[in-house]
């Protein structure tokens, strides 16, 4: 906890990148290192607005602002931040619905991932620290290809369609939350060390 004044309030960290970037496995990896008792994981991908099926009827990416609760993702943060308990929406990846809320209680340390994590201005100010996950695309279609074939029952030729269908989406939302990160964290493919800077 951080002491502010008379009382104590969340760490909070925020963790936003493209879709399969690495920001699942890096926050969880942080919660086991504080220990998983010290740390509460959010995951703005349960603050869709709509089922997959309504997106797809719709033709909104959830890549989308517009596809997504980020005013209550706002308000959220900021009770979180200031200790306070939520009731957070619920988003089932594997069948793509929305399923019953659930009541979270901040830890010391709150990490909150998502693609639309640092969107607006009043989101980014929640956060003590935060960082961007920028693998090289390739490698990042590579581990969204076995991601969505593995745990989410995808054909790999449909999840690069959708990887396509969602590139504008990705350059016009997702991207340019880069630029107001405290930390970009780069991957690269082994056989890439060339392009290294």
């Amino acid at each position: 906890m951080i002491e502010t004044g008379s009382h104590h309030r969340p760490l909070m960290l925020g963790v936003v990148g493209d879709s399969a970037a690495g920001k699942t496995t890096l926050t969880q990896g942080l919660a086991a290192l504080m220990g998983v008792s010290e740390a509460t994981l959010i995951c703005t991908d349960d603050y869709h607005k709509y089922s997959r099926e309504q997106r797809r009827g719709l033709n909104i990416t959830a890549l989308h602002p517009d596809g997504n609760h980020l005013d209550i993702v706002g308000q959220h943060l900021d009770l979180l931040r200031q200790g306070q308990p939520i009731l957070k929406p619920v988003y089932n990846h594997e069948f793509g619905l929305i399923e019953a809320p659930e009541y979270i209680r901040p830890n010391e340390l709150v990490i909150v991932e998502g693609l639309l994590t640092l969107f607006t201005p009043a989101m980014q100010r929640c956060f003590d620290v935060t960082i961007y996950l920028d693998p090289e695309e390739n490698l990042r279609r590579q581990w969204k290809v076995n991601r969505d074939t593995v745990e989410r029952g995808y054909r790999a030729e449909d999840v690069l369609a959708s990887i396509d269908r969602r590139w504008p989406d990705s350059q016009a939302y997702i991207w340019p939350q880069k630029d107001v990160a405290d930390l970009v964290i780069r991957f690269y493919r082994s056989d890439d060390r060339d392009e290294w800077d």
